[in-house]
């Protein structure tokens, strides 16, 4: 028996047990006629403990131990003299009567402790000790929480888990595919699945009714903290249903993780419609934890003699609560934030509305008390507040907006992450324009069914068609995405049609998912939502790594296992490969 207990088990009622424990050594201390040792596992920390009375051959043992070494202990629970209240084991101690060593260890390469002095790189390099760390241990075990209450709700609607294949074929739409060459099939190709979206559609046509899959995903994409190139989906698919049904089911859903996990109860989500989330938030997944909206004053600040408006397709405005307070290096450190590229404003202007009821701003030259109190009350500016102006393309003016409402949310302490503001966004547009290719692409996928209202524009003016889909947005971040389906072969080959695909290659390429329509495909809708950023959400963080277990760095390698890596040349062979290696200059 390696133990009778765990290293996080054990309390005061344990007081006077022959117990053993087994776990790794997080450190040793040698008090002259005491020494200490703080042994770990999965489930926390036990203090062992020798003194006079303990035998000389633990001593023996002790003077080959160091971090991380592997061992087997037995003795006596006691009373700690010296009590520890941050740690649950802390009333106690182990007095020790046997020691073991199991498995040796080299001097780990970073600190294995809540705060390490490893970096990124580092860790991931060696994950297997970074997942030793309490704090990662955690994240994982509420990511099995959470999966956990996922099934148990689901389940209990009456949805059946079904796992659906992991080798497809590839399709064009949507981002690149991971391929796979096929040894039997020389010169063919299987992807890896961006999403199981056509098998759960081919399960509604078979009848399943409620389907439901925690599935791995893959796209080849650039990454960024929110994403990764295998990624988790929380596929979902009902019939028989419209987009009213699936809202109120996977509302009911994340109310139920946010009680069952956090103890949170979470009020009904509002839902506000693409063009408004754009218009006031200058996002389609805005974070409503604070105030701030969009203030288009295009019409009101045009006439004065200042170009930068007048000549602008868009000006708008941001209040800033308490804003007037700001210096004149807090406003040159924003305005020189909305010039970076990665936002792209040419400028930023400024009103200042006093708490003596002066006003004082940027473009003074051009407007009056007169007008800057007009447009302070279009605003609803208070007096203390003051008030942002940018101006340009209204697209790109909005997006610049948006973002610097969030960076000012974040400088004034407004995102605050233990406060969860859930929302859904409807109303999508059904098609986005690429001026690259001169063509219609999906906004969400190519079997994205369009309200009904509006099915006739497909034939006149696509760009202005609506999609029935629909996002969940949690304090900024997308967390799910879902819209109702087509399910009429008349209408799905209207919409290739509009996507630039012919008859021939929408056979091709969705023949089966056709053919499927042909014999009874049930009215049907889902969502899928990103799993990790649900869990990372949950966990407090910004980055969805440290909610998996063996993540990818930036440049989408596993620094751990060296990969992607070459293979060997008969390998390339057998597959009918061959590597044309780049001249070294």
């Amino acid at each position: 028996m390696y133990r009778t207990h765990t290293c996080g088990e054990l309390r005061s009622e344990n007081i006077g047990q022959q117990i053993i424990l087994s776990g790794w050594v997080q450190r040793v201390r040698d008090l002259g006629a005491m020494r200490f040792i703080d042994l770990r596992d999965r489930y926390g920390i036990t203090q062992l403990v020798t003194d006079e009375n303990t035998p000389e051959s633990i001593y023996e043992v002790l003077e080959n131990i160091g971090r991380e070494y592997v061992i087997q202990a037995s003795g006596t629970v006691r009373e700690r003299t010296s009590k520890n209240p941050k740690i649950p084991t802390g009333e106690i101690e182990v007095e020790l009567s046997g020691l073991k060593i199991l498995s040796s260890s080299e001097i780990p390469p970073f600190t294995i402790e809540e705060e390490t002095d490893g970096g990124d790189e580092l860790r991931m390099k060696y994950r297997y000790l970074d997942l030793r760390r309490p704090v990662i241990r955690k994240n994982l075990e509420l990511r099995a929480s959470i999966a956990g209450t996922v099934r148990t709700y689901l389940n209990n609607e009456g949805f059946i888990e079904t796992e659906t294949p992991v080798l497809i074929k590839s399709t064009p739409e949507g981002a690149r595919d991971f391929v796979v060459p096929s040894r039997m099939n020389p010169g063919e190709f299987y992807a890896l699945p961006q999403s199981p979206q056509i098998f759960k559609q081919l399960l509604m046509v078979a009848g399943f009714d409620k389907y439901y899959q925690i599935v791995k995903c893959f796209r080849d994409e650039d990454l960024r903290a929110d994403r990764q190139p295998e990624f988790t989906q929380m596929d979902c698919e009902m019939s028989f249903v419209e987009q009213e049904d699936v809202l109120n089911t996977f509302e009911g859903l994340i109310k139920y993780i946010f009680k069952e996990v956090k103890n949170v109860d979470v009020e009904n989500f509002p839902r506000i419609s693409y063009s408004e989330a754009m218009e006031k938030y200058g996002s389609d997944k805005p974070d409503i934890r604070f105030d701030m909206t969009i203030v288009d004053l295009t019409d009101s600040v045009k006439g004065k003699g200042f170009s930068v408006f007048d000549n602008a397709e868009y000006s708008g405005a941001i209040c800033v609560q308490g804003g007037a307070d700001y210096s004149r290096k807090n406003i040159d450190e924003l305005t020189n934030w909305v010039k970076r590229p990665q936002i792209g404003a040419k400028g930023m202007v400024y009103i200042k509305y006093n708490s003596d009821n002066t006003i004082k701003s940027s473009v003074d030259k051009f407007f009056n008390t007169v007008d800057l109190q007009r447009l302070i009350n279009i605003v609803k500016a208070d007096r203390g507040d003051m008030i942002l102006l940018l101006s340009g393309n209204k697209n790109e003016t909005l997006n610049a907006l948006g973002e610097l409402r969030l960076e000012i949310g974040k400088k004034e302490g407004l995102r605050i992450k233990n406060v969860f503001k859930p929302l859904w966004v409807v109303d999508f547009p059904l098609l986005e324009w690429d001026g690259e290719t001169e063509r219609f692409f999906a906004m969400h996928h190519p079997f994205t069914s369009p309200k009904t209202e509006d099915i006739e524009l497909l034939d006149t003016d696509p760009g202005r068609v609506r999609a029935n889909a629909y996002d969940l947005v949690i304090n900024g971040v997308e967390i799910g995405g879902g819209s109702v389906r087509i399910f009429d072969s008349e209408l799905q080959s209207k919409m290739f049609s509009v996507l630039g695909l012919t008859r021939e290659k929408a056979i091709m390429q969705f023949g089966f998912l056709m053919n499927a329509f042909k014999y009874g495909a049930p009215p049907h809708a889902g969502i899928a939502f990103g799993f990790d950023r649900l869990v990372s959400l949950f966990a407090g963080l910004d980055s969805i790594r440290d909610v998996i277990a063996f993540p990818k760095n930036n440049a989408g390698r596993d620094v751990m296992m060296d990969s992607p890596s070459s293979i060997s040349r008969e390998q390339l062979d057998e597959l009918n490969l061959k590597i044309t290696t780049p001249q070294k200059h």
